[in-house]
């Protein structure tokens, strides 16, 4: 059993990759299993609170277990996909080492400029680049490059499989639109497009549009990506 945790900041590709291993025959996801602790923590209101909260343990400790806990029979690969911001200062850490941890990363230039869309002003607590850093330097692990994994799909993930310890399976390259029973409750706000994908979108080289007052975030951002990408697969 691989209990695979993919650490992701937000508008990343991180839902189309959970996509990718859900789509092989071995492997159960779960969707973003910190959110309701998250919520409740912060009290924050994004878009769906009371449906993600109602969903989904608030304690910590409670996912953990779950994350690290017996599963169905038949089920070889456990794919958790994470946001990085979603782990708070509050949260214990022992558990994240018992796991195969892994890391998608993609230029915070292009993360802020698709932030900035849907969420107004972020700070740098919001795109989890230091909380993905602190992860990688206790850990360690694979790490993914949003662009690289675009480019060539299928190269890096025989790479990421490989770096995990689990076979390549090139049904990781397609998969059926629609929503899925293990999509977060959250969906309908923010999973539109990938619900309409049948694999990943092709590499798109345009450069991003940064407001001028989230450049700094960007440059603050940055170094916290560098350190990470110098290690990408």
């Amino acid at each position: 059993m691989t209990r695979v945790a993919m650490w992701s900041g937000p508008r990343n590709v991180s839902t189309a990759l959970m996509r990718s291993f859900g789509a092989r025959p071995d492997t159960l996801v779960v969707d973003e299993p910190l959110y309701a602790h998250y919520l409740a923590a912060t009290g924050l209101d994004h878009p769906g609170r009371d449906e993600v909260m109602a969903g989904q343990p608030t304690a910590w400790q409670d996912v953990a277990a779950a994350l690290t806990g017996p599963l169905p029979g038949g089920v070889s690969v456990y794919y958790q996909k994470h946001m990085t911001h979603h782990l708070l200062p509050g949260i214990g850490r022992d558990w994240i080492g018992t796991l195969s941890n892994a890391y998608l990363i993609r230029d915070p230039e292009h993360v802020v400029a698709s932030y900035a869309k849907v969420r107004g002003t972020p700070d740098l607590a919001d795109l989890g680049y230091a909380q993905q850093a602190e992860i990688y330097r206790a850990y360690g692990g694979p790490v993914v490059d949003a662009a690289d994994l675009l480019r060539d799909p299928a190269g890096v993930l025989s790479r990421l499989c490989a770096a995990l310890g689990i076979g390549w399976d090139p049904a990781m390259l397609a998969w059926p639109p629609g929503r899925r029973d293990t999509d977060g409750v959250w969906a309908p706000h923010w999973y539109a497009s990938v619900e309409a994908s049948t694999g990943f979108a092709p590499y798109d080289p345009r450069p991003a549009d940064v407001p001028a007052r989230l450049r700094d975030l960007v440059d603050e951002a940055r170094p916290y990506y560098e350190e990470m990408a110098a290690r990408r697969l």
